[in-house]
């Protein structure tokens, strides 16, 4: 995957905005596999992955419906960004195992 900077955490963050709770921990482990899968096919043949985009994490949250960005006082908004740094570590630890 690209490097991850606040824009994409904001993006993915905006998309699970629009999932239940309950499902929000897996939609973003999906949009992080899906953006690594992207850049591991970028990396290989030089060209955009046909879905997935360019592996950056913002291109893959963008191929959902976003919620327009709200400001940090909107606690769902804080939920969903909090989920996506949970999981930016989960991910980061399973590479460096792997």
């Amino acid at each position: 995957m690209r490097p991850v900077l606040h824009g994409d955490v904001s993006s993915a963050a905006r998309a699970l905005m629009s999932a239940p709770r309950n499902a929000r921990a897996a939609l973003c482990a999906r949009m992080l596999a899906e953006a690594e899968i992207a850049h591991r096919h970028v990396t290989k043949t030089g060209r955009l992955h046909p879905v997935h985009g360019n592996g950056s994490l913002m291109t893959v949250a963008r191929n959902r419906p976003l919620m327009d960005e709200p400001s940090f006082d909107d606690l769902e908004y804080c939920n969903c960004f909090e989920v996506v740094i949970q999981q930016l570590i989960r991910f980061q630890i399973s590479q460096r195992r792997n």
